[in-house]
């Protein structure tokens, strides 16, 4: 009984220990089991992690680029790069919704450049970006456009077809069955509460996941903001360059256009013209019929030019009723042609209330008529003014600058000068005085009785016919230095203009019947200056005669202004016309004095020679004088 005894009690320890290894063995495959679930929890945690830290640096990607200010299409093609590569997408784009007057269609304006969109593009030839993609009205794009919402379809080939229905059902299904892709996520894109287009998506999963909705909603914002934001960029940059009231391009845009463009006609040694146009009687317009009706006929010059222009034109407004319009690689017959047919097209235009509105256009092309473009700019302005003087709404080509006679730039500077209300006198006067030069047949008269006009605005004591008299004794003493007809040609023009620095002086201070100050005298001293690089620096076509005005007050031994500059430094054109002035000044009244008899101011004269003025150029002018007398 003993031993069975034992063996029970043994048996039944061995049943307590075999039962604790059992319980044991129980909690170790639990704490396995669970073990592997958290191992699990922990690998898909992870992944979740790193898919979001993903879409975040992409996010963050696409807000750094957006800070770069870099152009949208770079923007753009690296988003869709981004996320084709980070996320692990198939293919990427984004579509533009667009319109014209057949309706609704759309644009790739941006796609990754992946393996998928090749193939695809090497079954269907024409690429999707060259394409302009059709929009049907039961398709995904227009759900998603209406509903605002993100969509995802399985139907590959049915979206595919809607965009580019000229591809045949056979290439279709054979793009469908050869991609890995099943199916596109179409996201609507919105900026500024207007629909801009699509962000689409080809996945190789059939189902979207609500942490990928919300994910591709933060994207498509990010989307949206870039394309704000570059739109933004635009417009800020189009105001910069663009006429506010024309869409045109402005001053600054044309000139910095321009520059290019000469460079570019040099280097391939290839003409280009430029159109200058000028909206005849803008002024009666506004006085007429309001300011309103005046801004419409300079919107319709604009609306003529953008319709007559080719792509690679430059129109610009110039300011006021000017534009300007480069032509390039077209020479002065192709010009000519060119602004005939803006002329005529603006001629047939009928407005409410001005019914018709015309323009009177100049043309000058580069290497043709000068191979300097100052120079082009001055023969337009020429020529269009010449159009203006002979009647209005014509056409006239520029004549080369070596073929244009002093007389008709001494008149276009005139009427440059007026016409931009470059001095300070009334509107009656500056009309008065261009109808005068419109009215005149080709002879120099015209002229000269707008010179003394001029000079009688701060001169009242002037008299008609003494301009007249200046050119020509100016003249007739340069003929006795020998003096080349064109250095001539510029004296006979400085003659007409020297002392228009005068007009931007106070009445007052030029009346004056006391003694100046000398306050008063340095004031008076800066009119070469004022005359020289205020009024007739900007006029391309007188640049050498500048130099004449500037220095006409010069002194022979340097006693002068404006740069105290002596003997030979002066220029012989500038002291003889210091000399044609001095005399003409002391035989004609001031206010503060009576005048001399022409031997009073020739003693006057004498009594200067070496000091005020070269001793040979007062012996030959004692000598002109006494013939003239």
């Amino acid at each position: 009984m003993g031993l069975f005894k034992n063996i029970k009690d043994i048996y039944k320890k061995v049943s307590e220990v075999e039962s604790s290894i059992y319980a044991e063995k129980q909690d170790y495959l639990e704490i396995y089991e669970r073990n592997l679930q958290l191992e699990k929890e922990i690998e898909e945690r992870t992944k979740e992690l790193n898919i979001a830290n993903k879409r975040m640096l992409t996010l963050q990607h696409i807000w750094d680029m957006m800070n770069a200010s870099r152009p949208l299409q770079s923007v753009l093609e690296t988003i869709v790069n981004s996320i084709q590569g980070e996320l692990g997408y198939l293919h990427c784009n984004i579509i533009k919704r667009c319109e014209d007057e057949n309706g609704i269609y759309m644009t790739v304006l941006a796609q990754s450049n992946d393996v998928s969109i090749k193939r695809v593009e090497n079954l269907i030839k024409i690429p999707l970006t060259a394409r302009k993609l059709a929009f049907n009205t039961q398709s995904v794009y227009a759900r998603t456009a209406q509903s605002k919402n993100i969509e995802l379809t399985l139907d590959i080939g049915g979206t595919l077809k809607s965009v580019v229905p000229d591809v045949s059902d056979e290439i279709i299904k054979e793009i469908v069955d050869g991609s890995p892709s099943r199916s596109i996520i179409n996201v609507p894109l919105f900026t500024r509460n207007n629909h801009f287009g699509w962000f689409n998506v080809f996945s190789s999963r059939d189902e979207l996941t609500e942490g990928e909705t919300d994910f591709l909603t933060i994207f498509a914002q990010q989307i949206e903001m870039a394309i704000t934001i570059a739109g933004l960029f635009e417009e800020v940059k189009a105001q910069a360059v663009t006429d506010g009231l024309t869409g045109l391009y402005n001053r600054r845009y044309f000139e910095e256009y321009l520059k290019k463009e000469v460079t570019r006609a040099v280097r391939q040694r290839q003409p280009f013209s430029i159109i200058g146009l000028d909206l005849d009687h803008l002024k009666q317009i506004n006085d007429q019929y309001g300011h309103a009706f005046g801004d419409l006929a300079i919107k319709t010059v604009a609306d003529v030019l953008k319709k007559n222009a080719r792509s690679i034109d430059t129109a610009a407004r110039m300011g006021g009723e000017e534009f300007n319009v480069i032509l390039p690689a077209v020479d002065s017959k192709g010009a000519m042609i060119a602004a005939e047919r803006i002329r005529k097209a603006l001629e047939s235009v009928k407005l409410d209330t001005i019914d018709h509105v015309t323009a009177s256009i100049g043309v000058a092309t580069f290497l043709e008529h000068s191979d300097s473009i100052e120079d082009i700019l001055e023969l337009t302005d020429q020529a269009m003014y010449q159009s203006k003087r002979n009647g209005r709404n014509q056409v006239t080509l520029a004549k080369p600058i070596n073929e244009t006679s002093w007389q008709e730039i001494a008149v276009n500077t005139f009427f440059d000068i007026l016409s931009k209300h470059n001095i300070p006198i009334n509107q009656n006067t500056a009309d008065e005085l261009r109808q005068i030069l419109n009215a005149d047949d080709g002879s120099k008269d015209a002229l000269y009785m707008v010179a003394d006009m001029l000079t009688q605005t701060y001169n009242p004591l002037h008299h008609n016919g003494v301009m007249k008299s200046k050119v020509l004794l100016a003249v007739s003493l340069a003929k006795r230095f020998d003096l080349p007809k064109e250095e001539i040609d510029n004296l006979r023009i400085a003659m007409l203009l020297y002392d228009i620095g005068n007009l931007m002086l106070p009445q007052e201070l030029l009346q004056k019947t006391t003694p100046l100050t000398e306050d008063e005298k340095n004031r008076i001293k800066t009119h070469p200056i004022i005359a020289a690089r205020e009024i007739l620096k900007p006029i391309s076509a007188i640049q050498d005669v500048i130099p004449i005005i500037e220095h006409h007050h010069e002194n022979w031994d340097g006693t002068g202004y404006p740069a105290h500059i002596a003997r030979e430094e002066i220029p012989m054109t500038s002291q003889i016309v210091l000399i044609v002035d001095a005399y003409y000044a002391l035989t004609e009244p001031r206010t503060y004095r009576a005048e001399l008899t022409p031997k009073q101011a020739i003693d006057v004269i004498k009594r200067d020679a070496g000091k005020k003025w070269n001793s040979a150029l007062v012996q030959e002018f004692i000598t002109l004088i006494d013939i003239d007398t």
